[in-house]
């Protein structure tokens, strides 16, 4: 496996890190993981299963949404449209350098981002999503009594996995206004869902909205046992297996055996 660090503009203008993993040979596929809500593209889940699929001849891109990590502009000024626009810019960058992503992974809320952003993104022959929410505004629930002051006084600093971010009530407008339901539906790819049946931050009916809401092809999997950041290694390594396996009939020049 090689690891190439790399960057792209964003959709604000601002410069976005990111981190192309490619297996030994030539790649098979391209694909795109997009991290979780405040996270970023080091998160244990997002490194673990990008390095992992490698071994299967799949070079995967991961990068810090605009405002997170290593990457630029303001998060105060970001929100569920923008991360999607970003998805949109990082895969024009990876049909420009190299070939364009066949995949696309999303963790969480980044899950609900890669299923926004698939229509934009026309090469595109499979998505998989990891602990997603069936609606983006799921989020909403992690800022509690946060939202009011938000809709209050139209901005407010949050608590949120330890750190503290400033949130606008852009914030909010936009992410309740989403046609999720409506996009799923129309997804017209092949759809793996991923999530665990005991998920502590977003529940497994989400999954089943998420799957009873796409049309075939589409399959599902339970990560069971495994928490929502996919933390032990064995359920990162796990879920990566099964993308991959998953991915070989969709998106490989090569099937794998």
């Amino acid at each position: 496996m090689r690891s190439e660090k790399v960057e792209f503009g964003g959709s604000q203008g601002a410069p976005l890190a990111a981190r192309l993993e490619m297996p030994e040979g030539k790649p098979q596929a391209y694909a795109l993981f997009a991290h979780c809500f405040t996270c970023g593209k080091e998160q244990v889940a997002a490194t673990r299963i990008a390095r992992a699929l490698t071994a299967f001849d799949i070079a995967v891109m991961r990068f810090d949404f605009t405002g997170l990590g290593g990457s630029g502009g303001d998060f105060a000024n970001t929100h569920f449209s923008s991360n999607v626009d970003d998805l949109v810019l990082a895969a024009e960058y990876l049909r420009a350098r190299f070939e364009a992503p066949t995949l696309l992974i999303g963790h969480s809320l980044g899950g609900a981002a890669v299923l926004a952003a698939r229509r934009r993104i026309p090469l595109v022959r499979a998505v998989a999503t990891i602990a997603a929410p069936s609606s983006p505004d799921h989020v909403l629930r992690l800022l509690g009594n946060n939202r009011a002051k938000i809709e209050r006084q139209g901005q407010a600093e949050v608590m949120l996995a330890g750190r503290t971010f400033h949130i606008r009530r852009q914030f909010l407008d936009d992410i309740t206004a989403q046609p999720q339901a409506d996009r799923i539906a129309n997804l017209k790819t092949a759809l793996l869902v991923l999530h665990s049946p005991t998920d502590e931050l977003v529940d497994v009916d989400n999954a089943r909205r998420i799957f009873d809401s796409a049309r075939h092809p589409k399959s599902f999997i339970a990560l069971e046992k495994a928490d929502h950041l996919l933390t032990k290694a064995a359920d990162a390594e796990y879920a990566a297996t099964v993308l991959a396996a998953w991915a070989s009939r969709y998106t490989l020049a090569r099937r794998l055996p």
